[in-house]
């Protein structure tokens, strides 16, 4: 099995190739998709005329502040629009999608932040409350691999449940990982625009979980978090984390044959 995190703006981004490419990986092992889109939730926002607002953590973690509202453009675009787009892309190739937000029978149940610590424009840390974001705490595994025994491929976007039922933002590729380790697959990709980790313009091949958790911090704060959740998922129990390029042929199947992309595992 393997869970394939992919941006939101899907079909502009992705090699032609792809959604064959998943068909053929579909019909030997279960594949989970699990999606993005923080980009169409900036640009609904503005058209809303709600204007968008980022905070930086203390170790350089940039990450959407999400209010209320925000909470409620964030579901209507990243249920609604993204994932049906890319339920519709995968039924038009023959793949029997079925999209979900992580509300939907529990699929990934959150805790909201009540704080969040974040550095103000003066460049001190500053506490401030935790809007509508969410710590991943479970996820209904049980339910996923149901779906997978049944041939279907879900499509989750990352709408995290708290435990008062609000909806809350969670992170794409952390919410993949943990999707990924608690159904028990043994892969993780993580599809971006670039082939891999890049270190001084070099492609990083491999690198150990150990290797992966040090060199975290240098990194910048697109990969950052895909190097995060793919030390996440490793401890979990994942056997590999693949981190590679979306924009060139069968992005899926080169991946899997650790052809010109970033592979972490354990040592």
């Amino acid at each position: 099995m393997i869970t394939i995190k992919i941006g939101g703006s899907v079909v502009d981004d992705l090699h032609p190739s792809t959604i064959l490419d998943i068909k053929k990986i579909a019909e030997t092992e279960g594949i989970i998709i699990v999606h993005g889109g923080g980009k169409e939730v900036t640009k609904v926002c503005k058209q809303l005329g709600k204007e968008p607002e980022f905070v930086t953590s203390p170790s350089g973690i940039k990450s959407r502040y999400t209010d209320k509202e925000t909470a409620e453009i964030f579901t209507m675009v990243m249920s609604g629009r993204i994932n049906k787009a890319i339920v519709q892309m995968l039924q038009k190739n023959g793949i029997n999608a079925i999209g979900l937000s992580g509300i939907d029978a529990k699929v990934i149940q959150a805790d909201r932040k009540k704080k969040l610590l974040i550095i103000n424009e003066k460049g001190r840390k500053q506490a401030i409350d935790g809007g509508y974001t969410g710590k991943i705490r479970e996820v209904n595994s049980k339910f996923i691999k149901s779906l997978l025994e049944q041939g279907l491929t879900p499509v989750i976007s990352p709408i995290a449940m708290s435990e008062e039922s609000e909806f809350l933002n969670i992170d794409g590729d952390r919410a993949a990982a943990y999707v990924a380790g608690k159904v028990g697959c043994d892969k993780v990709l993580f599809i971006t625009n670039v082939d891999g980790l890049l270190m001084d313009d070099k492609l990083v091949p491999k690198l150990t979980l150990a290797e992966a958790k040090e060199i975290r911090p240098k990194i910048g704060p697109g990969m950052e978090k895909k190097i995060l959740a793919s030390t996440e998922a490793l401890d979990m129990g994942v056997k590999e984390a693949l981190i590679g390029n979306g924009q060139r042929e069968n992005p899926i199947s080169a991946a899997i044959a650790h052809d010109n992309c970033t592979v972490i595992e354990h040592e």
